[in-house]
């Protein structure tokens, strides 16, 4: 099993460029399968799930096929659902999203609950009573633990989501856009890699307007061609290469870094001093920042809490307590969404961090503290990007486990650190 071996204490300086959005990613090869024709994607990034998802629709008779490094030509010609492997389908959250592209296409699949990071519970209700909602019927055995979707055609219909989860409304889109008539999906998520989802469907065909809102209205076409696509950028890589520069005192240069989408991140980090400035699509990381708590009005403590889109995303929440760890002050940070969220907090402890764990939702973190070398575990995607960030901020030399986590969701970030001058290996 891979490790980091990082020796902290040195600032990050220089230039580096983003992956493709893993979030927009996932989707986006999900829905090749509504259409016949091949699709090219540019900006591909070569990290664990993306090679799971493709490991998923090879699986069942797509051709995926690697035109250079980071483009793909996806062609799902022939679609066999009866063939999925499941146990790449168990392995990671994204499979639940070929349920809503396979019920269209070919009229239903079966797949067994899907895995992915252990952050809390992730109900998959708001899929099934979506699906339900277009003209599916959704069934769940319990005894062989399999979900299975099945339709003699979807229908369009008016569909308010019970929470707005990304994933459904991904799911409930790729439905949507096939089935006849006009659908409109209320309290749908709006994050950018739904957004990337919708206009890369338009660019096959689909019909749907209000793009980037809560309320969105689709009307169904015959069907989908081919086309080109390419990815955006990461937003989340982007932050964390914006934490690593401010907890290790450096100056970088992110290039492509989106920072249109950084407007509540830029708030809300800001409540902890941290700054940037844009130059068109680039995002600079000033030197020596006056990382400081600002309190409230009535001096009391802060709080950071995670909200839908627009506001803060509760996949930036374990980068934002490192970041809070060196900064001045008390900060309370909520996490209402996933009970497990904040269990990594105890790794950051032993490193010296000074964070009272108030509940699994809410933890108290009080700076700045020196945090000292350790040997911790990833545990998720997020939370193990984060001690790599406290790694390099420490004192002596850490040893960051079960890296493959942190290699599901970053591209060999190990590399883009070393490039800024970390002093990171994998072993």
């Amino acid at each position: 099993m891979d490790k980091f071996i990082i020796h902290g204490g040195v600032p990050l300086n220089g230039k580096v460029s983003p992956s493709g959005n893993k979030n927009a990613a996932l989707p986006l090869l999900a829905a090749c399968l509504l259409t016949d024709e091949p699709v090219v994607f540019n900006n591909v990034p070569i990290i664990g799930d993306v090679n799971t998802m493709r490991g998923l629709l090879e699986s069942i008779g797509v051709t995926v096929e690697e035109i250079e490094p980071h483009k793909w030509r996806v062609h799902a010609k022939n679609v066999d659902p009866e063939k999925m492997d499941p146990q790449l389908c168990k392995s990671i959250r994204a499979s639940i999203l070929l349920a809503g592209p396979l019920a269209a296409r070919t009229g239903g699949c079966q797949l067994p609950p899907p895995g992915g990071d252990i952050i809390g519970k992730r109900r998959l209700d708001t899929h099934t009573l979506a699906l339900s909602k277009l003209g599916a019927h959704v069934s769940f055995n319990r005894t062989q633990k399999q979900l299975r979707f099945a339709t003699t055609g979807l229908k369009a219909t008016d569909l308010l989501l019970d929470e707005v989860s990304v994933t459904a409304t991904e799911n409930a889109i790729m439905a949507a856009v096939t089935a006849k008539g006009n659908t409109v999906i209320r309290n749908a998520a709006s994050e950018p890699h739904v957004q990337e989802l919708c206009n890369f469907l338009n660019v096959l065909g689909a019909k749907i307007q209000n793009i980037g809102s809560n309320t969105l209205h689709i009307e169904g076409v015959d069907r989908l061609g081919g086309g080109e696509f390419t990815i955006g950028p990461d937003y989340l890589e982007v932050v964390s290469f914006i934490g690593a520069a401010v907890v290790t005192g450096g100056s970088i240069r992110i290039t492509n870094g989106a920072p249109k989408y950084l407007g509540m991140v830029k708030l809300v980090l800001g409540r902890m001093g941290v700054t940037w400035t844009e130059e068109k699509e680039d995002i600079l990381v000033p030197a020596s920042q006056s990382l400081e708590v600002r309190c409230d009005l009535d001096n009391s403590i802060p709080e950071i809490n995670v909200m839908p889109w627009p506001s803060f995303p509760t996949d930036l929440m374990s980068i934002a307590i490192v970041i809070a760890t060196q900064a001045r002050g008390s900060i309370l940070f909520h996490d209402w969404m996933f009970e497990g969220r904040m269990y990594f907090t105890d790794k950051l402890k032993s490193m010296g961090a000074r964070i009272v764990l108030c509940d699994p939702h809410r933890c108290i973190v009080q700076g700045p503290t020196q945090l000292l070398h350790s040997n911790v575990e990833s545990p998720d995607i997020r939370a193990g990007l984060a001690l790599v960030l406290a790694a390099l901020a420490a004192e002596g030399t850490s040893i960051i486990r079960n890296v493959a986590q942190i290699d599901r969701g970053y591209e060999r970030i190990e590399e883009k650190m070393r490039g800024l001058g970390a002093r990171v290996e994998r072993r």
